[in-house]
């Protein structure tokens, strides 16, 4: 199997400027409307006008920064509260049979289906937002952290024990360090899933956010900017994954090597 890197690259920057050429074709003999599909030219010229003026009286940084605030600060407190819940619940059955029911009953709903309620009870601003997105990012988080203690094999945990090692030791050097791969990967699906409701979160009564400035877009049937939103979203959502991946290579070098 063809497995060089540069050459894997080369083929990946490849397709995209493939999907670029086409895109340009498309758009430069108008198969479509340009309202529906606006050239790449329109969309550059979108970004600069954004980029200089603004967009609703907002510049462009401050609708990324308010973004990334509540993406971040959601994303935050799910780390320090699923990951050691997950991490118990994996280890101690009777935990896990308490949170269980409520976490599976919630998680497959849309987050539509009960952000109006968070709005009623935390009010339309951040809070609300922080809210819903925190709980989008949970479940994943918990459930990859219950995943990497059941994958743990028994003998480590019992050699552990049998060296005299603590509970508190057992689950920092052994628990903890063994659950990191499949955290890991849980955190690259929780990313995913909490920046996607991020749009969601944004349609109440915000008046920032890339999220917000897409769907405002939307309503004046600005394809331009729309798109010049989407793919800031795309680009921002890369370099997160990416940033991800680099710490996972640096604490978990063993990952698929067990």
């Amino acid at each position: 199997m063809y497995t060089n890197k540069n050459g894997l690259r080369s083929l990946s920057l490849l397709s995209v400027l493939a999907v670029f050429l086409l895109w340009w074709i498309v758009a430069a003999n108008e198969w479509v409307s340009p309202l529906f599909l606006p050239s790449p030219k329109q969309v550059w010229f979108a970004f600069l006008d954004i980029w200089s003026t603004g967009y609703k009286g907002s510049s462009l940084a401050l609708h990324i920064s308010e973004s990334l605030f509540r993406l971040g600060s959601a994303f935050l407190l799910a780390l320090l509260t699923a990951i050691p819940l997950g991490l118990i619940s994996g280890y101690i059955p009777a935990v896990r049979a308490i949170f269980d029911p409520f976490i599976e009953f919630y998680r497959p709903l849309p987050p539509l289906a009960y952000y109006t309620m968070l709005v009623l009870w935390l009010g339309i601003g951040d809070s609300s937002k922080i809210a819903l997105l925190f709980l989008a990012s949970f479940a994943p988080l918990y459930l990859a952290a219950v995943a990497g203690v059941s994958r743990i094999p028994k003998d480590r945990i019992l050699g552990a024990r049998s060296l005299g090692s603590s509970r508190w030791k057992l689950f920092v050097y052994v628990i903890f360090p063994s659950s990191l791969p499949e955290l890991f990967t849980g955190i690259r699906t929780a990313v995913g899933v909490t920046y996607t409701t991020l749009v969601a979160a944004e349609m109440v009564a915000a008046i920032s956010g890339i999220g917000w400035m897409v769907l405002d877009a939307s309503k004046f049937l600005r394809s331009d900017i729309i798109f010049v939103g989407i793919i800031i979203m795309g680009l921002i959502a890369i370099c997160v994954d990416f940033i991800v991946r680099w710490l996972e290579r640096k604490l978990v070098p063993w990952s698929g090597k067990e």
